[in-house]
């Protein structure tokens, strides 16, 4: 494991490769998703990044590396394969939309501070590959999914919404979310941050979640002005949710790597009987590219009005897995 330096004493405090530290009695690893951005935007003048967009490169490589998996070799092979259309996954991202995202609840499962526990302040949350937990423990199997957002503000000519926060959250093959759920309350997989490059892209490294008891596959996600306000839930200017196509859920879970998921989605009886998407699900329902031995590359165009004043919605949407 690489040592982290000591932080240095200055006249105006503790500091960190020149960053004053947001928690001084804290681990320079404790400081949040806002020293997190400090730390970037210090990395990219040192090598010379240019564009909101490399902050994923520089991110990933601090995130913490996959723990050691005791899965069977078929599984492992799965949960580590790489869409053959990741390369061009952000080139390919959908036109920006056109109507503003439909407001959906964030519950109950969200971990930014609205039911029981808080993710957004954890340092290392910045991150495009969210298949690990931020402390270097469990990794989430399943298959691979390369998912990329593409944000435009209708507030100002429905133009690239740049410098915008995305945070994204789903469960896990077995339809159980991190933080939450028995049997992975320790983990904090499958959630992240990610900032929007100049045409308003943003793109995560994840899997298919899979589909629990009473919900039709989703990917929950928050968005934020910009990375600093989305350390607290209160600053999201929108917050929806992505929707899956039964073709795609169909092929996925016939894996073994979800072992209920295609009895649960099948007991919905279709989107048009979700307790979210029933009422419609056209901006929200994601593109998908791939098959499941390969993985897939999905986007989702999410227009947004940046003067909205958007509340949190109450926890909700399906019973505890």
């Amino acid at each position: 494991m690489t040592r982290i330096p000591e932080p240095d004493h200055t006249p105006r405090g503790l500091a960190y490769e020149g960053r004053l530290l947001d928690r001084p009695d804290d681990e320079v690893v404790d400081q949040g998703a806002s020293f997190d951005m400090r730390t970037l935007v210090s990395r990219r003048g040192v090598l010379g990044i240019v564009g909101l967009g490399a902050g994923a490169v520089v991110l990933a490589a601090c995130a913490p590396q996959p723990a050691a998996s005791t899965a069977t070799p078929s599984a492992r092979a799965a949960a580590s394969a790489t869409p053959t259309a990741t390369a061009t996954a952000t080139a390919a991202a959908a036109a920006y939309a056109t109507d503003e995202v439909p407001q959906e609840t964030n519950g109950p499962y969200p971990a930014d501070g609205t039911n029981g526990v808080d993710v957004l302040n954890q340092s290392g949350i910045v991150r495009s590959d969210i298949r690990s937990s931020l402390d270097g423990g469990a990794t989430a199997e399943g298959v691979p999914l390369t998912f990329t957002f593409t944000l435009s503000d209708l507030a100002n000519g429905n133009s690239a919404y740049a410098g915008a926060a995305v945070y994204v959250w789903h469960c896990d093959a077995a339809g159980l979310y991190s933080m939450y759920s028995d049997a992975v309350a320790d983990e904090t997989y499958l959630r992240g941050i990610q900032v929007s490059d100049a045409q308003g892209r943003v793109t995560f490294t994840t899997i298919v979640p899979g589909c629990y008891a009473g919900r039709w596959t989703h990917i929950h996600f928050e968005v934020y002005p910009d990375a600093a306000s989305a350390t607290n839930v209160s600053n999201q200017i929108a917050t929806s949710q992505v929707a899956f196509p039964q073709d795609m859920l169909d092929a996925v879970y016939a894996s073994d790597l979800y072992p209920d998921s295609a009895r649960n989605l099948a007991q919905i009886g279709g989107l048009d009987n979700d307790n979210v998407f029933s009422d419609g699900y056209e901006l929200e329902m994601g593109t998908f590219t791939g098959d499941p031995s390969s993985g897939y590359v999905g986007n989702l165009s999410v227009a947004i009005d940046a003067t909205t004043t958007a509340t949190a919605a109450s926890p909700g949407g399906g019973s505890r897995p």
